[in-house]
């Protein structure tokens, strides 16, 4: 299941538009931010599509029948530049369990590159509520590998990838090689072309270092 916030009008094309626009991203402070006010748009539209409970709370002046989240979800994002979308995330879901993947582009001297992981920081997932953040999904190609190495930590009851900007060739990657059940994939917005060094166009560049500064 793809869902494009983007598509309608709200106040998330603004964000996304401020982190595309050149004059404004350079901004590192305001393009984080940005990264987490787009996430918690996003949370509380998963919030919809989460199991609840019915509970009863006091108030000063009596009893109120109330319904909360039964669900345990767990907020994995890959860093560098996912760290952003996971406050966001936990600014909504302040209970939720964490995980971290360390994942980087490692080209080789002809220019193509594969997916290197080196870390992963996650708790046991079965039959917990996944949500896995990242900004960009260019190939998919290492949001597929993530979504593989968490559940080698589990079986989790439903799986939520969240990215802001997508490519149609990462979008349809991901599909083919995730499971047709059980995920959904939220985006913000689908770009048509990716660079010949898989960038996404238009885009908005390196996500990660405009967070968080330029890497060697």
């Amino acid at each position: 299941m793809v869902k494009i916030l983007g598509e309608s009008n709200s106040v998330l094309n603004r964000f996304i538009l401020e982190l595309r626009d050149v004059k404004i991203q350079h901004d590192s402070l305001r393009f984080r931010r940005n990264l987490e006010r787009i996430s918690e748009i996003f949370a509380y539209e998963i919030s919809r599509e989460l199991n609840y409970k019915s509970v009863q709370v006091q108030t000063p002046l009596g009893i109120a029948d109330m319904s909360t989240p039964s669900d345990t979800i767990v907020v994995a994002s890959i860093m560098r530049a996912g760290l952003p979308m996971h406050q966001g995330f936990l600014n909504y879901f302040d209970g939720a369990e964490n995980a971290f993947i360390s994942a980087y582009r490692k080209y080789s001297k002809d220019g193509n590159f594969k997916i290197q992981f080196e870390h992963l920081s996650c708790p046991i997932i079965n039959d917990k509520v996944l949500i896995i953040a990242d900004p960009m999904l260019a190939t998919g190609s290492s949001m597929v590998l993530a979504y593989k190495a968490l559940i080698e930590k589990g079986k989790p009851s439903y799986t939520h990838i969240v990215s802001i900007i997508a490519s149609k060739e990462g979008v349809e990657y991901t599909r083919k090689n995730l499971p047709q059940s059980n995920v959904s994939l939220w985006l913000g917005a689908v770009d048509d072309e990716l660079t010949v060094k898989s960038y996404i166009v238009p885009g908005l560049g390196d996500a990660g270092d405009l967070a968080y500064g330029a890497k060697e």
